[in-house]
């Protein structure tokens, strides 16, 4: 899944617009629900069954498009003629939203099932009140092992920096993601907005550049699972899925520490069925049903009454969801504003080299 991919028009857009405030209306029948969803979500990121019991429950039809990056995503909701009435951004979209005045407020009277929200995934950092967003799925951001091939034990980012492993590497294709191994080293925020930080850190990769098979947020899995790259930068979810395939890669969560994600769910300002995308949230948060989707899925669940349900596999993997001295290594990724154009700056210098 590629979850940040090439964000300088996130940046050019903000800096440009969020003065100029949203052009959506609330759209007629406002309360009544419409036997109509139309749903924008990642690709692979939703069980099977969960659109087709909503459908037959419900007596709704779902529109069901998938778009491949959060740039992409802005840029349709962006467009203003969309029509959709549910989509699934990153943490700091949602605040780039928010702050283009892209997004509705969630009434709550309509979700009861808010309540099955962990309290650790509520009032992030990206949007304190949840008052536009609810988590959906979260997950983090670390190291693939091929144990078949690297039989030391590994534990930090600097397994990237190693000359016995020149050519079997790979770094995620993202100016956020793609620094955070040397900004870790560094013992930087994965969130810092400091020019001569960010340029240590591309000073950093530079030097681990020759060691590198491919930058990729797309192909990476499939190397993995073929043996031709044995040391990768992934998210959980896509390890955890590589693992069901190849029993030989582990993901590991660096002790330098890292970031964790969190994709949620909103309504754009606009959206033609506004009540049923919130009867919609409301039926995702049910415990089976967010089950389901983690199982299928292999990210991580925010609802915590969903967890019995879940895959125990899953469910104990400490790399899929870390005890909780792990979670205090973690950072949110969050919205950096002007200095996005700095980690633009510095990672295309990164690949240009």
């Amino acid at each position: 899944m590629i979850r940040f991919r090439s964000l300088i028009l996130v940046v050019i857009a903000a800096l440009i617009t969020a003065s100029c405030g949203g052009s959506g209306t609330t759209p007629a029948g406002d309360n009544e629900r419409t036997p109509r969803l139309n749903f924008y979500n990642w690709s692979y990121y939703i069980a099977d069954e969960t659109i087709p019991d909503f459908e037959r429950e419900f007596g709704v039809r779902v529109r069901y498009d998938n778009f491949s990056s959060n740039s992409e995503l802005l840029a349709k909701l962006q467009a203003g003629a969309s029509g959709y009435d549910l989509a699934v951004p990153s943490d700091y979209m949602v605040q780039i939203m928010i702050n283009l005045e892209l997004l509705q407020p969630l009434r709550t009277e309509n979700i009861p099932n808010l309540e099955n929200i962990q309290s650790r995934f509520r009032n992030l950092p990206f949007d304190p009140d949840n008052r536009y967003s609810i988590p959906y799925q979260w997950g983090t951001t670390g190291i693939a092992i091929n144990t078949r091939f690297v039989t030391e034990e590994v534990d930090s980012w600097g397994v990237f920096w190693d000359e016995r492993y020149r050519g079997r590497i790979s770094i995620l294709d993202d100016m956020r993601s793609g620094l955070v191994p040397a900004l870790k080293l560094l013992g930087y925020s994965v969130n810092t907005r400091d020019e001569a930080e960010l340029r240590e850190a591309r000073d950093l990769m530079f030097e681990q550049k020759p060691l590198v098979r491919t930058y990729s947020s797309e192909t990476y899995m499939d190397l993995l699972k073929s043996g031709d790259i044995w040391i990768a930068q992934g998210w959980s979810g896509d390890i955890y899925q590589v693992t069901r395939e190849n029993p030989d890669v582990i993901f590991i969560i660096p002790k330098e520490g890292s970031y964790v994600w969190v994709d949620n769910l909103v309504i754009p300002k606009g959206a033609p069925n506004r009540t049923t995308a919130e009867a919609f949230i409301n039926y995702l948060l049910r415990p089976q049903v967010s089950a389901a989707i983690s199982n299928y899925t292999g990210y991580s669940s925010p609802n915590r009454a969903a967890l019995p349900l879940i895959n125990p596999d899953l469910l104990a993997d400490t790399s899929m969801y870390p005890p909780d001295d792990v979670m205090d290594r973690l950072e949110f990724l969050e919205d950096v504003g002007q200095a996005t154009l700095l980690y633009n700056r510095m990672w295309n210098e990164v690949k240009a080299r």
